[in-house]
């Protein structure tokens, strides 16, 4: 088996994607040229290059462990992916082992059944002649709180990763983007005869005079208050707003590069983008055009979130955040402290407070009436990836419950803060894999999370208890409610997307 360079490059590009590095993705794009190759990314399976490391790795250890008359011995010590690669450990490890097992022919070695003490050595204990089960990988999950697959309706069409999902705030209608250029709208209403509908809505460019697949990947969505519109960002370095029946209704351009988000204001004038191009856009949305473009920061701006419906805050893998506000050409407000990118930024139910999470593995809480955070939160011990407030407390629909914040680190844990003491006040440690996103439920009762083990978890955000679990397919890039909080949406990056309806459970 042989790689041409283009292949490799692209191999690593989607490990990069898949594993949520998708600023490091972008970068090496560019500088090999992705863009410029003949490779059909639809057609790359997810996983790519995993896959051939471990078959490679497996080639390795069966030229040590398979000797010349065809017999097989066990390595009594696995290789590592560095090892592997080598030469001078692999042929020390090979003469090891054969020397080993030529010991184990002679007279009164025991054999190769046989311990130094006599005693048999099997890899697993035996009754008989099969192995004992291993233990399911959830043991640690209580079986009556998981979700059974039969329970789960599982959407498949998308020909790559989906990377994020949104319920419509009108109508069980879920929206999808992927990395196979398309987003989709699945028709998710209580109607069990049926299989659910799909609207392909495919991300076209113009190409020598016709429209074209743009081949990039879909990167963020969002629904207009309404819910009869849906706004999309792409690679491709365009914005798009499309009905709910599919049709395109504008194209907006005006970035030079990808579209890393995308937003609504609440009244449904504005759309904000933020992209690669260090600048954020707010964008007319009745028109298309661009009202007014911001270039304030110094490198590429990772999210975005309204305060107001004329005024929001960015940030950046500059560490820099920005307030700004429609017709001022300057931010109204920046906040420094953090040492590393800023992955996410939100602002609380009321605008007041401003929440920040990094690769500095901190979550930062800020005030407009103040230069310096209000609390600076240290707990997890990897990249923080993104961060949700919740539906609660003054100025929402649940004022009887306390404002929390929840983070979702690559450390595989989700904490729940109590912002007003600055404490941490939950940890949730089910999931094994990174945590890519969190969301809570419409009455602040539960939260959602996703994960790269493949795991959705549902937590009480009272007590911090698992309620339910599912596993899927693939890696959960998105977990995400709908609006009367009975269903969860999620994504995944096996393609695949599913709904687990909690009325049936």
């Amino acid at each position: 088996m042989s790689f041409s360079i283009d292949e490799v490059n692209f191999l690593v590009y989607r490990y990069l994607q898949e594993s949520g590095f998708h600023h490091s993705a972008y970068t090496f794009g560019i500088e090999s040229h992705i863009s410029q190759s003949n490779i059909n990314g639809a057609l790359v399976p997810p996983a790519a290059l995993l896959n051939i490391l471990q078959k490679g790795l497996q080639y390795t250890e069966a030229e040590i462990t398979i000797g010349e008359d065809g017999t097989e011995t066990r390595l009594t010590e696995s290789l590592s992916l560095i090892d592997a690669v080598t030469p001078d450990i692999v042929a020390a490890r090979q003469n090891a082992h054969n020397a080993q097992k030529q010991a184990n022919k002679e007279p009164g070695s025991g054999g190769e059944q046989n311990g130094v003490d006599g005693t048999t050595c099997n890899a697993a204990s035996t009754t008989g002649g099969a192995a004992t089960p291993s233990a399911p990988e959830n043991m640690d999950v209580d079986q009556s709180i998981e979700i059974p697959a039969s329970k789960a309706t599982v959407l498949r069409g998308h020909e790559s990763e989906v990377f994020i999902c949104a319920w419509n705030p009108s109508t069980d209608l879920l929206a999808s983007g992927s990395g196979d250029s398309t987003a989709r709208i699945w028709d998710m209403s209580d109607n069990p005869a049926t299989t659910p509908n799909q609207l392909v809505l495919r991300h076209c460019i113009q190409k020598g005079g016709a429209e074209v697949p743009s081949n990039k990947d879909v990167t963020s969505l969002d629904w207009n208050c309404d819910g009869n519109l849906l706004a999309t960002g792409s690679y491709d370095g365009y914005a798009r707003i499309w009905t709910t029946d599919g049709t395109l209704a504008s194209t907006l351009g005006q970035h030079k590069g990808p579209i890393f988000a995308l937003k609504w204001n609440k009244r449904g004038n504005y759309i904000l983008s933020a992209g690669v191009d260090k600048t954020t856009i707010i964008w007319d949305a009745a028109s298309g055009q661009c009202t007014q473009q911001f270039s304030f920061h110094a490198a590429p701006a990772l999210d975005v979130d309204w305060q107001t419906n004329n005024s929001f805050a960015s940030c950046s893998t500059d560490q820099c955040i920005h307030v700004c506000k429609l017709h001022v050409d300057k931010p109204i407000k920046s906040f420094q402290g953090h040492t590393n990118e800023v992955n996410a930024i939100k602002w609380d139910p009321q605008g007041q407070l401003l929440a920040s999470c990094s690769d500095d593995m901190t979550l930062k809480i800020w005030s407009m009436k103040q230069d310096t955070c209000v609390h600076d939160l240290k707990a997890h011990s990897k990249e923080i990836y993104t961060i949700k407030w919740s539906p609660t407390g003054p100025g929402t629909q649940n004022q009887n419950m306390n404002l929390i914040l929840a983070s979702a680190s690559f450390d595989s844990t989700v904490r729940l803060w109590d912002v007003e003491r600055g404490v941490c006040i939950h940890t949730l440690t089910k999931h094994t894999e990174p945590v890519y996103s969190v969301a809570f439920s419409p009455d602040g009762k539960f939260l959602a999370s996703g994960s790269f083990d493949k795991c959705v978890h549902i937590w009480s955000t009272q007590t911090g208890g698992l309620v339910h679990s599912y596993k899927g397919t693939g890696g959960i890039f998105e977990v995400c409610w709908n609006s009367r909080g009975t269903k969860v949406g999620a994504s995944a990056s096996d393609g695949s997307v599913f709904v687990l309806d909690l009325r049936k459970l």
